[in-house]
């Protein structure tokens, strides 16, 4: 877990609001005993999180397709290319939408901002070395050489996020 106790605390503050903002049906489906703390929102966070991340074309369109997420210091990273119709989409209108469900069991979906951000700069070195760590075991070391030049990356700034969890069993 990469969150400090100030994270922690501004993350169930976020949970909070966005839970009192909630409508009557998203309460009555994520009733209290469903919904997530912060510390067990980044417990289940770990590593990678394939995320359906929705942003919209100048035409007003919607348009959502899968990213690697991570979640890190109390938000959702994500990468693509520079160049990619996501972060055309990011650049004209920052507002997205985000949700990790692996399966009837957990979900969290996050509505905010996406602030493009330098994986390279000194103030982002722990989450650089977040995705080192996750993606050069799996893909070798050539992986840090890519990390250096082509993608682009962001962090999505929440303004809502809502959890679900029910246990499996």
């Amino acid at each position: 877990m990469h969150e400090t106790p100030d994270d922690l605390r501004a993350l169930q503050e976020l949970l909070d609001r966005s839970d009192a903002a909630g409508g009557r049906h998203l309460r009555d489906v994520i009733s209290e005993e469903r919904r997530l703390t912060a510390e067990q929102v980044c417990d289940r966070l770990q590593d990678m999180c394939l995320l359906v991340l929705a942003t919209v074309n100048s035409k007003g369109r919607p348009f959502a397709g899968p990213v690697d997420g991570f979640f890190y210091r109390g938000a959702f990273h994500f990468g693509s290319a520079p160049d990619s119709l996501r972060f055309q989409h990011i650049r004209r209108s920052p507002w997205v939408s985000a949700s990790h469900l692996p399966g009837e069991h957990l979900q969290v979906t996050v509505h905010g901002r996406a602030e493009l951000i330098d994986i390279n700069a000194p103030e982002h070195a722990g989450f650089c070395q977040t995705l080192l760590d996750y993606y050069i075991p799996r893909y070798g070391g050539e992986w840090e050489d890519m990390l250096e030049g082509a993608p682009a990356y962001a962090r999505i700034a929440p303004e809502r996020m809502f959890t679900f969890f029910m246990d499996e069993g």
